[in-house]
């Protein structure tokens, strides 16, 4: 029996309602979708003048940012929500004008940072937004001048100050606390956890090597593959300090080891010198006092990580303390000589490491007082051999395996 004409015209009214229910349902997604991606840096660019140095930003929509100043050395801090910055920086990291740097990644979760190292004091004689218009992007403007020091001294202290008060009142501009997942091997948790620290990351690119190779990223490339090749031999867990490219202060790399109970404490670093010739890994543990100039001056740079990335003054808490050693608590530091001295035998085995290989020095990742601990520099990104290597997973593996041999013979002969 055909329908009644009022039956047939509902049932396509219904249908069209549910079509343009569903239509403007996706549009909505889509255009939610569309809202929760980060912004995106399509360029950056100088413009030196004769009374100031302006820098800008293009990016494809607006964003919010905020600023503040550090002295000793001259920094413009700006901080803004999560973006993606994939776009190559020209020359801007070169500087110009009163700009001598540009360094940029993610600070912490949710807080992109822009740090613009200045040759002299200056002040933020403008900074704003532009609207995209006339065939141009939305651009974050700042405008640089020339300035005594006391007087961006002053202007440091004030925008510290306002940076503060927007912390306290802003919870998602509170510290974080880094997310890490622990990686079991087969058969249980009561194997040793093996806590391994990719160095710098996120705003803190570390050196800068042959080719504009970061040090944050063949780290993080390395940890990466240590992790696999250690949780692969199913007799140790695993964790990683950090696992994508963000900004980790000292003290956090250390405090996620310890309150995650971890057994041994490895960071991997690359280091640059002004010598291209010179090549090869060490080992370094920690001291009072450097083995050699090259090692105090090596942990003399390392230890100012925390600055040249700018400071976080949402979060300035009593987990200092937990980092400090107490020197009386030699155990620690035999057990560190000993995994040190086994990682040299190993790894000597494998890749082309220096003279004095097993070093000293003060590093601050170093300073568990519970937890032995030893620092890699995998090699030189001044030197063009070495580069290459750290750039190759095949190398980058061998290095793997002779840790994870060096770590076998530690907990052969510690059986705790």
């Amino acid at each position: 029996m055909r329908p009644a004409p009022w039956v047939t015209v509902y049932r396509k009214l219904t249908r069209f309602a549910i079509s343009l229910f569903l239509l403007l349902f996706s549009a909505q997604m889509v255009a939610s979708t569309a809202n929760a991606q980060a912004a995106k840096v399509l360029g950056a660019r100088l413009g030196v003048y004769p009374d100031y140095t302006r820098f800008v930003i293009d990016l494809d929509r607006d964003v919010d940012f905020t600023y503040f100043l550090l002295p000793d050395p001259y920094r413009i801090i700006i901080d803004m929500p999560e973006i993606d910055w994939s776009a190559p920086p020209g020359k801007v990291t070169s500087g110009g004008g009163l700009i001598s740097g540009l360094r940029y990644g993610l600070f912490k979760p949710g807080t992109f940072r822009v740090v613009l190292d200045v040759a002299e004091p200056s002040l933020v004689s403008k900074i704003f937004a532009l609207p995209a218009s006339g065939g141009k992007p939305n651009r974050l403007v700042v405008d640089l001048k020339p300035a005594k020091r006391q007087a961006f001294l002053d202007a440091s202290r004030d925008s510290m100050a306002a940076y503060s008060a927007r912390s306290r009142n802003d919870t998602s501009a509170t510290e974080q606390s880094v997310d890490v997942g622990v990686k079991s091997g087969r058969g249980g948790e009561e194997k040793p956890l093996i806590a391994i620290d990719a160095g710098h990351g996120g705003v803190d690119p570390g050196a800068i090597g042959v080719g504009n190779v970061y040090e944050k990223d063949l780290t993080l490339a390395a940890a990466r593959q240590l992790a696999d090749t250690l949780t692969a031999s199913g007799r140790y867990r695993v964790l990683l300090t950090r696992d994508k490219d963000v900004f980790l202060k000292l003290r956090q790399r250390v405090e996620i080891a310890r309150k995650n109970g971890a057994d041994l404490f490895i960071s991997l670093h690359a280091d640059s010198i002004a010598n291209p010739k010179h090549r090869g890994g060490s080992v370094y543990t920690l001291s009072e006092n450097a083995s050699d100039k090259e090692a105090a001056a090596l942990a003399s740079k390392e230890n100012k990580a925390d600055v040249i990335a700018g400071i976080d003054l949402s979060d300035e808490n009593s987990l200092v303390q937990s980092i400090l050693i107490d020197l009386a608590q030699r155990e620690t530091m035999n057990l560190s000589a000993t995994l040190a001295a086994n990682m040299v035998s190993q790894l000597s085995q494998s890749i082309e490491l220096q003279r004095r290989t097993h070093r000293f020095a003060g590093f601050a990742v170093l300073k568990a007082p519970d937890i032995p601990s030893a620092l890699f520099e995998m090699g030189y990104l001044s030197n063009a051999t070495d580069t290459k290597l750290l750039q190759s997973p095949a190398h980058r593996k061998k290095i793997a395996e002779a840790v994870l041999r060096a770590i076998d013979i530690y907990f052969e002969k510690h059986k705790f």
